[in-house]
């Protein structure tokens, strides 16, 4: 059995820098009435709740929804590296086409620490070793935080395997700018040139500036999955829908390939994404608008390919054309991205989810992608697990 599953409601908070937010709880709790109040249903009405966080203490997803209500119900707490939010999304769709249940609320939400990411437990071994042993063999620079490594190597790959300049990665940063300009959610709201993203301290000499890279934030994002008899019994909003959704891992090829893209999740992404066309019967021609998992500037790049929103190889024509933008084929991140909003693991996903759902309505303000139809999500996280998700304007 499999029943279409509609998203009625959908919140989401100003993402702030790390110190300068409420606690994970509030912000949850906050982003969690938001998408209650846009769906029209009460607390009482959903009968699970899946919350997604990284860094946090068992149980943070109750603390969280403790706040908004205590009904008794089934509240599973996700953690799946930067996919978490999407991995929450995925499992709740997944109840709702089963019949398992007809209103499940998703939460994702993060209180980050300054600098860069980093293992909590040094007692036991890291999810990562056998990443950073390919990365130490592949890319070396071991002075270099891992992240930037894994990416910045990814990116270098593409530069080598197809003649990309770096400023190809440039121009990704001020798009993402232009973007975030009409996004009053997005932290960092300037827009600024290629020359300026050429022009930022170097942390990678010919491979990264400081404005290539998303910073940590907090925040949180939330969104309420219905079955279609629910929606139209209770009245509510059935205006998108899920069209179609694939979650991946990693197979060997990720570790023997020696090939640094496919290390940071690029056969994830293309698997993913191979499995929601297929699902929904179109193909990435037909997509208006995208949100995708640009944690640097570089993984988006080597994600349109991934995505099969332009040929291996094609990424830098791409960009040149404005492809990856307003006027032209897809456009990509226009909400700015991780790049404008920062990378609150937890939340990001359920952030995705926020904007392309607004897309969808036609209720994005100053950004919306006129006459957006079709609208494909992708939230990656190494280590590794990618989610592919598709929604479509009912």
């Amino acid at each position: 059995m499999s029943r279409n599953v509609f998203v009625t409601g959908v919140g989401m908070i100003p993402f702030a820098k790390p110190g300068a937010s409420a606690p994970y709880d509030q912000m949850g709790a906050m982003a969690a009435r938001q998408a209650l109040d846009d769906a029209g249903v009460a607390y009482d009405d959903i009968e699970q709740a899946y919350a997604g966080y990284v860094y946090g203490d068992s149980t943070s997803g109750q603390k969280a929804l403790y706040q908004v209500g205590m009904s008794g119900i089934p509240i599973v707490n996700v953690n799946n590296n930067c996919s978490t939010g999407s991995t929450a999304l995925f499992l709740a769709r997944q109840a709702i086409a089963s019949g398992a249940a007809e209103c499940v609320l998703v939460l994702g939400f993060e209180q980050m620490s300054p600098g860069a990411l980093g293992s909590v437990f040094a007692d036991r071994p890291s999810p990562f070793e056998p990443f950073d042993a390919v990365t130490d063999e592949l890319v070396g620079m071991p002075d270099l935080p891992l992240a930037l490594r894994y990416f910045g190597g990814a990116g270098l790959a593409h530069m080598k395997k197809y003649g990309t300049p770096f400023d190809a990665f440039a121009k990704i940063r001020a798009k993402a700018s232009r973007h975030a300009v009409n996004n009053p959610l997005a932290l960092f709201r300037k827009e600024v040139t290629t020359q300026d993203v050429l022009d930022a301290p170097m942390i990678w000499p010919g491979v990264m500036t400081r404005l290539m890279a998303c910073p940590p934030t907090c925040g949180a994002a939330a969104a309420v999955l219905v079955s279609e008899d629910f929606a139209k019994k209770r009245g509510l909003k059935a205006n998108v829908y899920i069209a179609a959704q694939a979650m991946t891992t990693d197979r060997p090829g990720t570790f023997e390939s020696g090939d640094m893209m496919r290390l940071v999740g690029y056969d994830m992404s293309r698997a993913a994404a191979d499995k929601v066309y297929a699902q929904a019967g179109i193909g990435p021609g037909e997509l208006d608008v995208v949100e995708l998992h640009d944690c640097f500037a570089h993984n988006e790049l080597i994600t349109y390919e991934a995505l099969g929103l332009c040929p291996e190889g094609g990424a830098d024509k791409f960009i040149n054309d404005g492809d990856n933008t307003y006027g032209g084929k897809v456009v990509t991140n226009p909400s700015g991205g991780l790049l404008s909003k920062g990378h609150p693991l937890g939340a990001t996903g359920l952030a995705q989810c926020y904007e392309l759902t607004h897309q969808l309505r036609g209720s994005a303000g100053a950004r919306q992608v006129d006459g957006a139809r079709i609208a494909l999500q992708h939230n990656l996280g190494l280590g590794g697990a990618c989610v592919v998700t598709m929604y479509r304007a009912a």
